[in-house]
């Protein structure tokens, strides 16, 4: 594995990781402390995959514990995947090998941590604005009605994994923009307020869009799995989302039992 230098951009990182985790972990036992502090730092970038982490002896001095406390800490990181360690070298952030997600609808949230990693969202846009033509049909509105737009990216261990796109009837769901994403997803939110009756799929390889690369951090180049989803409560569609993903970071497996 590649050791990577703790960069000069890493170190203004560190700082307000330590500021910004400081009151929530007082009163946890250390080697816990010590564990919110990493994982807290994976799932914001702080160390990106691959990247080296701080030593025990490191954490020894910041955390004024034993190595044996430390050593619980990055041992239980390891269990869970979240770090790598190489013997006489280091720890380094676990990399983030291509996921899998079977052809249903679940929660992005529930699918990271089920695999033991962090979910983190970010949220770019969120408003409501004037249905254009394509998003009309998709949703089964008039032309310039309003609809609520949100978009989103979901990272594992800081990692970015989904761009999501999504249009959302404000029928179905009427106070969606007054919900934090970065708390709950909207798949997760809209399972609640607006159960659906059927789902349609379209699953294609393409490029992203040059917003899309940047908020993915991947070139305009490299392929992408493309999802469109659009569900439906009885005859009143609810929402429509784009989905992108890196392929190099996902695929998507499916089952077939003939009767």
């Amino acid at each position: 594995m590649p050791v990577f230098s703790q960069s000069s951009t890493i170190k203004p990182k560190r700082a307000q990781l330590d500021r910004s985790v400081a009151g929530a972990i007082s009163a946890q036992a250390p080697f816990e402390r010590i564990k919110h502090y990493l994982k807290s730092g994976l799932a914001t970038g702080v160390w990106p995959p691959g990247a080296l982490m701080p030593s025990e002896s490191e954490l020894v001095a910041q955390f004024s514990v034993s190595r044996m406390t430390v050593g619980r800490a990055i041992r239980e990181l390891q269990q869970e995947g979240l770090v790598e360690r190489t013997q006489g070298v280091g720890t380094f952030a676990a990399e983030l090998h291509r996921v899998s997600s079977s052809l249903t609808i679940r929660d992005i949230h529930e699918e990271i941590v089920g695999r033991g990693h962090v979910h983190r969202a970010t949220v770019h846009l969120k408003r409501a604005e004037r249905a254009s033509a394509s998003i009309a049909k998709r949703l089964d509105v008039k032309l310039n009605s309003v609809v609520f737009h949100t978009l989103l990216v979901h990272h594992e261990n800081g990692v970015p994994l989904q761009c999501e796109d999504r249009f959302v009837n404000p029928i179905c769901a009427p106070d969606y923009l007054s919900v934090d994403f970065t708390e709950v997803t909207p798949t997760h939110y809209l399972f609640q307020v607006a159960p659906l009756i059927e789902a349609q799929f379209s699953v294609e390889a393409g490029l992203p869009s040059s917003r899309e690369a940047k908020l993915l951090q991947m070139s305009a180049a490299e392929p992408c799995l493309i999802v469109s989803r659009r569900t439906v409560n009885r005859d009143t569609p609810i929402t429509f989302a784009r989905l992108v993903h890196p392929a190099s970071r996902y695929q998507i497996d499916s089952v077939f039992k003939p009767y």
